[in-house]
């Protein structure tokens, strides 16, 4: 029987929302093993001077515990 956790992470990136994904991902992979998948809970943006200077992502995260 396999059992799986879900965990909660933002990231964020100043080129794209994929890369603060692609980001999240690897540094939670970093720590977390058998990472199974992720989606995208929330995104937001960061505004300054009417320019967006950071892009922003919520990710829940789901692995399979030992």
């Amino acid at each position: 029987m396999a059992v799986a956790k879900v965990t909660e992470i933002t990231s964020s990136s100043s080129e794209s929302f994929e890369d603060a994904i692609r980001q999240g991902i690897a540094k939670a992979s970093q720590t977390l093993r058998g990472i199974k998948g992720a989606w995208v809970a929330q995104q937001t943006v960061k505004v300054e001077g009417a320019q967006i200077v950071e892009y922003r992502t919520t990710l829940k995260i789901s692995f399979v515990l030992e």
